[in-house]
């Protein structure tokens, strides 16, 4: 079954809420919907086996939420609030995170908002390059998104997520404008201030999120894994990850 929360600002936001125990919060990436990222890789199955309460959101733009069309509306700070209304429907007051990718960006930007919400989290497909955003390719990625004929997107990572979010029946407009959203990469004196235990995870052919080691060392209570022959999409759904990722929010 599917569930519904309205936000403060009307946007609907889909997710999914199974079993009991201890409360783990799945955020996916870019593109995706808590359905690939986490429900075709086997964690829902994992995070029932370790006997944990499973919220698996679709984030705006995605999936079963609403997909509006405004850069504005993806604003990192609003994405993060949206797990908040979850939370919030479902009375959790804190929770362990696990984000992939875009979902490990919107985690950090939760983790620093409201760091009482947090208790632990493990950021799979984000490391080095958090560091490295750049404005013109993140513009190109979304001209590619935005063309009428992917035919013409001749950039080879803006065709890389066109043909992505196509085969997972994305809105493109809505997905150009949450490429296109507002976002502020925290500094290294606001990483080393978070107080939450972190686990940074790449695999070691992940060109798209580079090593997690500077991230996790600029994280305050950060450690890393490195997944060895495994890249941005193969990842998330390796079996050393899962249990590296619930040993680590077990201890």
């Amino acid at each position: 079954m599917t569930y519904f929360v309205t936000t403060s600002d009307g946007t609907d936001i889909a997710y999914d809420c199974t079993g009991d125990g201890p409360p783990v919060v799945l955020i996916h990436g870019f593109g995706a919907n808590r359905k690939i990222t986490w429900g075709n890789t086997g964690w829902y199955q994992t995070i029932a086996r370790a006997g944990r309460k499973l919220i698996a959101i679709d984030c705006r733009g995605h999936g079963e939420s609403d997909k509006p069309h405004a850069p504005a509306d993806y604003a990192e700070g609003r994405m993060a609030t949206d797990i908040i209304a979850v939370l919030a429907a479902l009375e959790i007051p804190e929770t362990d995170l696990v984000g992939y990718s875009m979902g490990g960006q919107l985690a950090l930007r939760l983790m620093f908002d409201a760091p009482g919400r947090v208790r632990r989290a493990v950021l799979g497909g984000i490391g080095e390059n958090y560091f490295r955003m750049s404005k013109e390719s993140v513009e190109t990625i979304a001209r590619g998104l935005a063309a009428k004929d992917a035919s013409t997107v001749t950039d080879p990572l803006a065709r890389e997520f066109r043909l992505f979010c196509e085969k997972a029946g994305d809105d493109l407009l809505a997905m150009a404008a949450c490429m296109r959203r507002p976002r502020r990469n925290l500094s290294a004196e606001e990483l080393r201030a978070l107080p939450q235990k972190t686990l940074v995870v790449c695999g070691d052919e992940d060109a798209m999120a580079g090593s997690p080691e500077p991230l996790a060392k600029n994280i305050g209570a950060g450690e890393m894994l490195i997944i060895p022959k495994r890249n941005h999409h193969s990842t998330v759904g390796d079996r050393t990850f899962k249990d590296a990722a619930m040993a680590f929010l077990a201890s």
